[in-house]
């Protein structure tokens, strides 16, 4: 798993919609950001395990249901930019 260099809203939505699409299976031109996730039918542990692979990348502690918290991709990748400005 790639871990973007420069922390931008649009690197981490990248890399949020890499991870999602591998949990969906799907190709990531198939998953737009703006979509809730549970519209593609992100579960529970799916989800839970992004938060894993995000606090494993980015060595940043996010709640467990911060992809329920945030449901699009888009929102999950402007609280994640948040978490990381804050701990600079």
């Amino acid at each position: 798993m790639t871990v973007p260099s420069t922390y931008t809203e649009q690197t981490l939505t990248s890399w949020l919609v890499d991870r999602v699409a591998e949990y969906l299976r799907r190709p990531p031109t198939e998953i737009d950001p703006a979509v809730p996730l549970a519209e593609y039918g992100l579960d529970s542990v799916a989800a839970l395990s992004l938060c894993g692979d995000v606090e494993d990348a980015f060595e940043v502690l996010i709640e467990p249901t911060a992809a329920w918290d945030y449901p699009t991709i888009r929102s999950l990748a402007g609280h994640l930019l948040g978490r990381l400005e804050a701990r600079t």
